[in-house]
């Protein structure tokens, strides 16, 4: 028995419809992200990103989002 072999883009569209069917967005999204490893050096971006920013820069911009800083001791 010979298969036809399909480009990989259109095995992972089909794959990833039939992860959408079974078991849904949110954890079709939650499997595929294992397999992720991003991309970008965070350590040097983020030196870049507040080099300029005191601890306590930072714990006021958190203040101001969503995110709550830790209580400081």
């Amino acid at each position: 028995m010979i298969a036809n072999t399909l480009p990989l883009a259109e095995i992972t569209r089909e794959a990833l419809q039939v992860l959408y069917k079974e078991i849904g967005v949110v954890n079709t999204i939650r499997f595929v992200n294992q397999f992720t490893t991003g991309y970008g050096d965070y350590t040097e971006e983020r030196k870049t990103l507040f080099a300029d920013m005191t601890l306590d820069d930072l714990l006021k911009e958190m203040s101001k989002s969503k995110l709550k800083p830790p209580k400081r001791k």
